[in-house]
């Protein structure tokens, strides 16, 4: 079930109608919230369900276990099965056949033949976020951050949370789980600023990004008749293409959240404003980063090391985000790119590199992010260093008018405009304090961009949930 579908506003209609008819009943609404995001879940294939119910159940004993545990031997055996457990499932989903391939492509090129085949083994949707989230649980736990909740439901209802199942933000059960153990009852304020941030989501996936989408995609899928131009473009689109996709779900499950009466974490801080690479990764997909910092940097080391060890800890963390996004060598190289700007800022000691260089350095790494493959990106590469320019190359890979061009240019502008506008103020609290003629007026235009020029048939499934 897709966000920017009818189908999901149906549903969310039907969940908010009920959810509300059990103020003060906090069992009936978290199994009310249990159920729906069952429901919700299964759309894509019911045996997902398994999984993540296994997950949940495995966590919630071990969380207990870890807590209650005499030794610290004991408890750090708790800890080990949830991490094995959690990682394993993971692994074999996500990277098992990417491991059998990258095994018979090292065989092969010392001589030797192999017949190790691979499986066709389904992705669940959403794997690597829940993941992430019972596992901060139980390692949370383990350092004795918060203690283990007693209420399985409220548990399961936490990791299952539908608004942001599928693909963040990625939350604590320090923010997220005590909000599930307290009464709520309809709060209209919250619910107008949920619905604002819905209906800014829906312009930025709708409009923007999925506009955006048709050109990329069309670029990526010739790589090698791309010039310089055609490749720069591709590079910025695409940019785009994924904040657009990616803030806009978060938008949307914040929104969702809020009509609920949850508050999750903000996930994107207008990052494209950002003066460097280092800024850049505190307001971009904030709950992964932190969650990378705060599981895997800081227990390197950190930045309380030699500069060699730092460097090194930037490296594995970058790696270990890049193989988290994909079973791809090209993910992993890009994760190892994205440290290498990091390491220099503070070789160099720069504070600021401006916010375009910043912009089109990211641009230029997520080629790598975005190609199928590391032969793809080369090629993407290579049409970038060969200072070609041909203005209508463009038009003919993807097959679209000047005129559709330029729309989706001048609604691409109209979002850079509004988020210049917005520095590190989100949608719904820069609306705070203006004229109700201004905010209904602001309504109404949106409704109609996405109406006019928004992707209304066979609506793309956003980026993220590949991952």
């Amino acid at each position: 079930m897709l966000f920017n579908t009818v189908s999901f506003f149906v549903f969310l209609s039907i969940v908010f109608a009920l959810y509300w008819q059990l103020t003060e009943r906090l069992r009936m609404q978290n199994l009310l919230i249990l159920v729906a995001s069952y429901v919700f879940y299964g759309w894509w294939d019911w045996r997902f369900l398994l999984l993540i119910a296994f997950s949940s159940a495995v966590d919630f004993l071990v969380g207990l276990r870890i807590h209650s545990a005499q030794t610290q031997r004991n408890r750090r055996l708790w800890l080990m099965t949830s991490l094995t457990v959690n990682l394993g499932v993971l692994g074999f989903f996500k990277y098992f056949n990417f491991g059998i391939e990258s095994a018979s492509l090292l065989l092969q090129s010392i001589g030797l033949s192999t017949s190790i085949s691979s499986l066709n083994i389904i992705l669940p949707v959403g794997i690597s976020f829940y993941t992430f989230q019972t596992l901060s649980y139980t390692i949370d736990i383990y350092r004795g951050k918060i203690e283990p909740t007693t209420n399985w439901l409220q548990f399961f209802a936490f990791v299952s949370f539908f608004p942001q199942l599928v693909a963040g933000p990625i939350e604590r059960a320090a923010d997220l789980l005590p909000q599930f153990e307290k009464n709520r009852s309809f709060n209209k304020y919250e619910a107008v600023t949920g619905l604002r941030l819905i209906l800014w989501g829906l312009f930025k996936k709708m409009v923007i990004a999925d506009r955006l989408a048709v050109i990329v995609d069309s670029i990526y899928a010739n790589p090698e008749s791309a010039d310089s131009l055609t490749v720069v473009i591709a590079a910025v689109f695409f940019s785009y293409q994924l904040y657009c996709d990616f803030s806009g779900y978060s938008d949307i499950a914040i929104g969702t959240g809020r009509l609920l009466g949850f508050r999750l974490t903000r996930n994107f801080i207008t990052p494209f404003l950002s003066r460097t690479m280092t800024e850049f990764w505190q307001r971009w997909h904030v709950s992964l980063s932190s969650w990378f910092r705060d599981y895997v940097y800081i227990p390197l080391g950190g930045n309380r090391s030699s500069i060699i060890k730092w460097g090194f800890n930037i490296l594995i963390t970058f790696t270990l985000s890049g193989l988290w996004h994909g079973a791809g060598l090209h993910f992993v190289l890009w994760g190892i790119l994205c440290a290498v700007p990091l390491i220099l800022e503070r070789l160099f000691n720069l504070k600021s590199i401006g916010a375009m260089p910043t912009f089109m350095l990211f641009s230029l790494l997520m080629i790598m992010f975005r190609a199928d493959s590391v032969e793809g990106a080369s090629r993407l590469y290579g049409g970038l260093a060969s200072f070609s320019f041909n203005s209508h190359q463009i038009l003919e890979i993807t097959g679209l008018s000047i005129r559709e061009l330029l729309t989706t240019i001048t609604l691409l502008f109209s979002l850079i405009a509004a988020e210049s506008f917005l520095k590190k103020t989100d949608f719904d609290e820069a609306l705070n304090g203006t004229s109700m003629w201004f905010r209904w007026s602001l309504y109404y235009i949106i409704i109609v961009l996405i109406l006019l020029f928004g992707v209304l048939d066979n609506a793309p499934q956003f980026v993220y949930f590949q991952f």
